[in-house]
């Protein structure tokens, strides 16, 4: 009987564990409301020692991703960024990159070193690895990615890792730089 016992509260307990598991996944995540059509919040940034705010993109489509340098996931997808951003930039597409990195310096680093080619911005207001943009955003966790369209609206939103070269991802920019 004891052991009966025991075995359930154990079962119980890792019951409870993967619930949480199950909520805390991207792809749980996945099945938030859309905000779709919603106009992107503007923010102020730095790119190139040039100041400019978000709005400055409109007119383009905007591939919004938010990452940090300290992300498994982030950095895994880099390579493929790289290569979005080349099949979309004569087209009228842009990536920007919004960092949730403390250090400066780890960040010079990363760029350098994975030979980051779109347009990036550290937030330097980011504490605790979370920043305040991506915070406006409602982003929690990284990488999470919102394609703006080109008047400004919210087209999109994707929650975690995407390889965004797949022939399915650029089906997909395909289609949405094709409209006007």
């Amino acid at each position: 009987m004891r052991i009966l016992q025991k075995i359930a509260a154990w079962g119980a307990l890792a019951a409870a564990i993967g619930v949480v598991f199950l909520f805390a996944m991207p792809t749980y995540r996945q099945g938030e409301a859309s905000i779709a059509g919603t106009t992107a919040r503007d923010f102020s940034m730095d790119i190139g020692g040039k100041p400019g705010h978000l709005t400055d993109l409109k007119g383009k489509v905007v591939v919004l991703n938010f990452w940090a340098t300290w992300c498994p996931p982030c950095v895994e997808e880099t390579p493929a960024l790289n290569h979005l951003q080349k099949h979309i930039e004569a087209r009228g597409g842009v990536i920007l990159g919004v960092a949730a990195d403390e250090d400066p310096e780890a960040y010079e680093k990363f760029l350098r070193e994975q030979g980051v080619i779109f347009p990036t911005y550290r937030d330097p207001l980011t504490r605790d690895n979370h920043s305040p943009i991506a915070q406006s955003y409602g982003t929690s966790m990284y990488p999470e990615t919102y394609v703006i369209d080109r008047h400004g609206k919210i087209a999109r939103k994707f929650i975690g890792f995407q390889q965004w070269d797949s022939p399915d991802m650029l089906a997909y920019f395909d289609a949405i730089l094709g409209q006007s």
